[in-house]
């Protein structure tokens, strides 16, 4: 699996998401999802962890999730392809906005 594959599921992004805010146990990370159970939770982390994207240590009887951010590498080389594309598009929503809301003189 790559991380694109691993990002399409909804349930692994919420995860990230939460991770985002800074480092998490998988306890609380169970929390984030109650829908779905503690062993599938785990499976999901597992998931992010073997495509890079998180990385986890132990405290005493605690694992603790973090983000890993050159994990997250792969996507920005993919999305920078397309980035020339927002900026011509927010130039001109700039230009049409500076334009229908200028005052009259």
């Amino acid at each position: 699996m790559d991380v694109f594959e691993a990002l399409a599921d909804p349930s692994r992004r919420t995860l990230l998401d939460t991770l985002r805010e800074g480092e998490r146990t998988a306890g609380e990370l169970v929390a984030t999802l109650p829908e779905l159970t503690q062993p599938t939770v785990s499976r999901h982390l597992r998931v992010l962890r073997e495509v890079g994207l998180v990385e986890v240590r132990t405290d005493a009887q605690r694992r603790i999730y973090a983000l890993r951010a050159d994990g997250l590498v792969e996507l920005d080389d993919w999305i920078s392809r397309y980035r020339h594309f927002w900026s011509s598009h927010l130039d001109a929503l700039a230009q049409h906005m500076n334009s229908t809301f200028e005052e009259p003189s």
